[in-house]
């Protein structure tokens, strides 16, 4: 029979990582799945300024190595997989990855969100080549150059006004007449002189050969499409794409609570509506999607876990 775990936990972030952390410290046998690279989003971020007690020069892979490093010291497994499916409605809880099924009495899903793609064509294939969806990363490659940002929201602006510390220029793509970011934010930007803004307008097609040349936008109201191209001395210029994201829960639909756009649903204690099953980090309701408070969700769902542990199986 294969190995019966106290906990699993769905996601290698900064969520999941605390999660383990604070589960092996507690003595508990936790193993952690990630399908991909450790740290989640984190790890595209090249400066983490805003994490009390950070180092000097913090960045996202510095950062997580350190806590990975912890999670380890402490004993918690670690496996790198994709899982396909869960069963979670039995006390003793089922997660299925390839060649592997794994056991737990309770599953922490720390799975994290994912930047919304704007879904035109030649977004994919220039991603990484003048597409970006992360300011912090990527800013640095087009100092000097044009740029657009795409959304609407509070942190497409103060992305497009923190891209004016690098671009000459920074062109905010809106769908709607009017910004959603709060109106102190809005101020800021109206008086950043290197700011444009183009209302009622989408992306269209993102076109180039290797590296963005041009881009396609079109007018929500009269259809009418403009192409802009890069300026001829440059070459090409970034597109920034600020529109949202999705929170990776595809996985646990009907099988926990979700909300209408598809978070998870928990209470303080990071419980969700099945028992034994909690949330963390970026993949839950909540107000605020930080480093700081995906690391307070983690170490909240895995002191809860080891209680619910202690009460339905005792010791």
């Amino acid at each position: 029979m294969s190995k019966l775990y106290d906990v699993i936990i769905i996601g290698a972030g900064p969520a999941g990582l605390s999660a383990g952390l604070y589960a092996a410290r507690a003595k508990m046998s936790a193993l952690i799945i990630e399908k991909d690279r450790n740290g989640g989003q984190i790890v595209t971020t090249e400066e983490v300024a805003n994490y009390p007690g950070g180092i000097k020069d913090e960045t996202g892979p510095s950062l997580v190595a350190r806590m990975v490093e912890q999670v380890e010291e402490f004993g918690a497994e670690r496996v790198k997989a994709t899982v396909l499916d869960v069963n979670l409605n039995e006390d003793i809880k089922v997660v299925k990855c390839e060649g592997a099924e794994y056991q737990a009495k309770a599953v922490i899903i720390a799975t994290g969100a994912s930047p919304r793609k704007m879904g035109c064509p030649g977004e994919k294939e220039l991603t990484g080549k003048g597409v970006s969806y992360c300011a912090t990363c990527d800013a640095d490659f087009f100092t000097d150059f044009e740029v657009f940002a795409i959304g609407g929201g509070d942190t497409a602006v103060e992305e497009a006004m923190f891209l004016t510390k690098f671009a000459r220029k920074v062109t905010l793509v809106h769908r709607r007449d009017e910004l959603r970011a709060a109106k102190s934010i809005q101020e800021k930007a109206f008086k950043n002189e290197k700011i444009d803004f183009i209302w009622n307008s989408e992306i269209a097609e993102i076109k180039g050969d290797g590296m963005v040349e041009s881009i396609v936008i079109k007018n929500r109201e009269t259809g009418e499409l403009t192409e802009h191209h890069a300026h001829e001395d440059d070459g090409t210029f970034g597109i920034f794409v600020f529109v949202g994201y999705i929170p990776q829960t595809s996985l646990f639909k009907d099988k926990i609570e979700l909300d209408q756009t598809g978070y998870i649903l928990t209470d303080v204690d990071m419980k969700t509506n099945v028992e034994g099953v909690f949330g963390a980090g970026d993949v839950r309701q909540k107000s605020l999607r930080q480093v700081v408070t995906a690391v307070a969700d983690g170490a909240i769902a895995a002191v809860q876990a080891e209680k619910y542990i202690d009460n339905k199986f005792g010791h």
